[in-house]
This record gives structure tokens, sequence and C-alpha cells, in this order.
């Protein structure tokens, strides 16, 4: 490849092959010292040129590793899944699961599946229309008043996805001229949230209300603040009380994200805002049905006020298809089984612990996650991939992640424990983490 930063914009990308002529690592592709940013930005007034310099180098980089995202699961996210090897054409059986969220268990209880082929025989398959018009079923309007119940609000509406409750929430309330300020490690959706307001956007040091007081100081207008409940890549939680006082300070609303922690965290399972005793303080609540309830979705609980605009103002869903009914039907059932077997909870707190505790006997480095989502630090983002593909083959199915999702040499392996994986999944998953990381000395 090239050695222009914008190589993909300007230049054609030099061919390697996997030996990896003038690469730091002789078993590396020189072009994996590359990544999706070098071809954000191109020259000229064709969008499609830079289609051929990118195809180019993923002809390269994807039988060196980016395969593995995307691959074809061929069962439910269960504990063990069958996966097809796209490099190898094989079908991988059994492999042990840290990638799915699922962080119950339920997308695949009979309860959950029994109600949806229910929901199949009245409502067909999908909603067929915009929520405003046909796209509202009476599953609708009963999960959305079971999930402001359940969240303890006045009332709660539904999103398509998580993505689209935080772009049409964010781009729905604050406008040009307003201040918008969000932890750095907020994820994608957040930003891009903040990005279609056009409101002014700043970001505070990662759980850092000194430095949330910092970027807020100063400004005349409307406030928000965003954070949230178990950041995805790192597994900590914020210092929620801390942040309250610093937004009631400035007069700021506070906005959080609990898609990785309602359902699991808090004696009730709410999420971190009641397990750190500060609902009734938190302006907009918002979440994702894709992770602990294991199906799809999203949502916002708060006043009947705030619900009422964002039904008029949040685009993401007024202009997309509503939920599909069934889905519906198999998350009120996954709700309702949530809510009545706090075991499940007490299980998933328990494969923490126990998947924590064979992780550091066996030295593998993990970052400073507190919850379920345990990142497994690599910090070598062109040998992630080779690491990944030993895993899968050793009988692991877990996600590597590098940059931009996460900083430069921040390269690792995310995590997600289920309160479904049994003692033996723990035990023979976390020897096969270690033993193919010791390969690598990354093992302490």
């Amino acid at each position: 490849m090239s050695d222009s930063k914008n190589a993909g914009a300007t230049t054609s990308v030099r061919r390697v092959d996997v030996e990896g002529e003038g690469s730091t690592n002789p078993t590396i592709p020189a072009a994996m010292e590359y990544d999706y940013t070098n071809f954000y930005f191109g020259a000229g007034d064709d969008p499609f040129a830079l289609l051929e310099p990118f195809d180019e180098w993923y002809s390269q980089v994807e039988p060196a590793g980016y395969y593995l995202y995307e691959l074809p699961l061929h069962t439910a996210p269960g504990t063990r899944v069958d996966i097809k090897d796209t490099k190898t054409g094989e079908m991988r059986r059994g492999l042990i699961n840290f990638a799915s969220y699922n962080y119950l268990g339920l997308s695949y209880r009979p309860e959950v599946k029994e109600a949806i082929k229910e929901a199949t025989d009245v409502y067909g398959g999908g909603s067929s229309g915009s929520p405003i018009l046909s796209g509202t079923t009476a599953l609708h309007r009963a999960f959305a008043e079971e999930m402001a119940a359940f969240k303890g609000t006045e009332a709660a509406i539904l999103f398509p996805t998580g993505y689209s409750a935080n772009v049409g929430t964010i781009a729905g309330l604050m406008r040009s001229g307003d201040l918008i300020v969000a932890d750095q490690f907020a994820h994608a959706s957040i930003v891009d949230g903040m990005i279609l307001s056009k409101a002014k956007s700043r970001f505070f040091r990662h759980n850092r209300a000194d430095d949330l007081d910092r970027k807020l100081s100063g400004f005349d207008g409307k406030k928000l603040v965003i954070v949230e409940g178990v950041y995805s890549m790192d597994g900590d939680v914020p210092p929620l009380a801390e942040l309250i006082e610093v937004c009631r300070k400035h007069g700021a609303r506070l906005m959080i994200d609990e898609a990785h922690s309602a359902f699991v965290f808090g004696p009730t399972g709410k999420g971190v805002a009641e397990d750190q005793g500060v609902e009734d303080e938190i302006d907009i609540h918002l979440g994702t049905f894709s992770k602990s309830l294991g199906g799809q979705g999203g949502y916002v609980a708060g006043p009947q006020r705030l619900i009422n605009y964002l039904r008029g103002f949040s685009r993401s869903r007024f202009f997309s298809c509503a939920l599909s009914p069934v889905v519906v039907a198999g998350l009120r059932k996954a709700l309702e089984l949530a809510s009545k077997e706090p075991e499940l909870r007490t299980k998933l707190w328990e494969n923490v612990a126990t998947m924590q505790k064979l992780l550091t006997d066996a030295g593998v480095p993990q970052g400073d996650s507190t919850s379920h989502v345990i990142p497994i630090m690599v910090r070598d983002d062109a040998r992630i991939f080779m690491i990944g593909e030993e895993l899968m083959r050793e009988g692991i199915f877990i996600n590597p992640v590098r940059y931009p999702a996460v900083g430069k040499h921040k390269s690792r392996f995310r995590m997600s424990i289920s309160a479904a994986h049994t003692r033996a999944d723990l035990e023979e998953g976390a020897e096969k983490i270690a033993k193919v990381l010791g390969r690598y000395g990354l093992c302490q």
C-alpha cells in the first residue's frame, strides 16, 4: 500500500502476499497496518472513486482476519453455537459463545418462542406501517405501558432499534445553538444523534465529573448530558451521583443509555440508575431490547410530556416501520420472565465472578470491568485477528475489536457473559483462552 495516510482516496493499493513484504511482522500482511479510516475521505468528483482502492485493500485484509466479522451463525445465540468458517468453508460446531449479548439467555426460551408463534398466527410477520400510521398494534401499546411501569416512569415509547432510539431522541430534542456533552466513550449512535441535532457538541473525559463541570461551564442555553449505564467496550459504569450533581449545578438535563445494563443491574433489574439509587434523578431513560431481553428494538422512558414530544419529533421513529408485532410479543414475554425470575440476575453475577476469577488465575489480561462485559486486553492491532482465528479453531466464539471501535493499540476481545453459561462452559472457555493467549506471550 502507499504510505499516504489517505491512500485509499488518491492511490492504488500495493498488493502484498501473506508473507508481508515490508511489514514489521513477517506473518502479517502490510495492508493490516491500514483500516477503514484510511478510506473515509477521497479526492475528485466521483463518489465511487474510493470503491476500487477500498476493494483492493479489503481483498488482502479479509482473508487475513477481517473475515472473522459477520460469520454466519446456524443456531440460536445460545451458550454453544454452530458457525460457518467463511475462510475454510468448514462448519464449526459447538463453539462456546462469548460473543452474543443475550445476557439472561431469554431469546430462545420456550415461553418466548411460543409467544412469538402465537403472535404470528394473529398478526403475521411485520407491522407494515409507521408507528404513527398503521404500524401500532395492541401489542405495541401494551408493551410500552409495561415498560413504563417497569422503569417507574409516566410513559415510554418504542423504537425500531436502540440506534434509532438514540438518534431520534437526541436529534428530536436538541437544536442548533444548544449544547450536548457526552462521555468520550459514548456509543456511535449517541455521536450520530449529536451530529444530526446540529447542536454544539463536546465530550468530557470518561467518567470524570470534574471535566464535565468544565465542559458545561460558561454556556448559557439548553444543555443535555449523555452517559451510558455500562460502557460496551470497557464494561465499567458511571459515577451517577457525581454527574447528577454537576448537571444540577449547570441546569443541564441528564440522559442515560442503559443498553447493556437495563434488566440486569439493580434490585429489580431496572438498571445502573436503580443500582446506584438515583433512578428518580435521571431525566431520560433510554435502552435497547437486543441485549438482556434477547430481542430487538429500543425504548425511551420518562415524563409523559417528553414522550408526547418525541412522538412528533423523533424522525428515526416517525419515518420507520414499527417493530414487528411478533418481536414485540417475544419481548413482552422476555420482560415478564426477567421480572418474575430474579434468579436469572443472580446466576449472571455468579457467572461473572467465576469467569473473572478464572481469567485472573490464568493471568489473562483484563480491563477494569465491573459488569458482564469483560474486555480481554490484547493491545496489538495487527495480531488480534490471528489470535481470534486460533480461538475460533480451539472452539471459542468471541469478537475481536480494534481501531476505530477502540483507540489505537487498545485492541481487545469483548467477552459477554450470560446467565445461561454453565460452570463447565466458563472453565473450558477460560482454559482455551489462556492457552491461546499464552502462545503469544500475553498471559501474565
